[in-house]
């Protein structure tokens, strides 16, 4: 999962190698914090959030499938 969440946001920003994606198992479930560059945050987010949006609901089923709960947090 982490691979695929890198991969789609290395797509949408001008840095790629600065995306940083870690994910932390809980009890509740997984979150996934996702550091990008200063300049590319409003990328990420896209108008009224509607991006940060997508990605939440993408990281959500395929975290489905493997049976866990999953949250996305987009970090600077």
């Amino acid at each position: 999962m982490k691979d695929f969440i890198a991969y789609l946001i290395k797509n949408l920003v001008d840095q790629p190698d600065a995306v940083d994606v870690q994910v932390f198992d809980g009890q509740q479930g997984t979150v996934v914090e996702v550091r990008v560059s200063a300049e590319d945050v409003a990328k990420v987010v896209g108008k009224q959030g509607r991006t940060i949006k997508s990605l939440r609901t993408i990281a959500m089923t395929v975290g489905a499938r493997f049976g866990r709960r999953v949250r996305l947090e987009l970090v600077h």
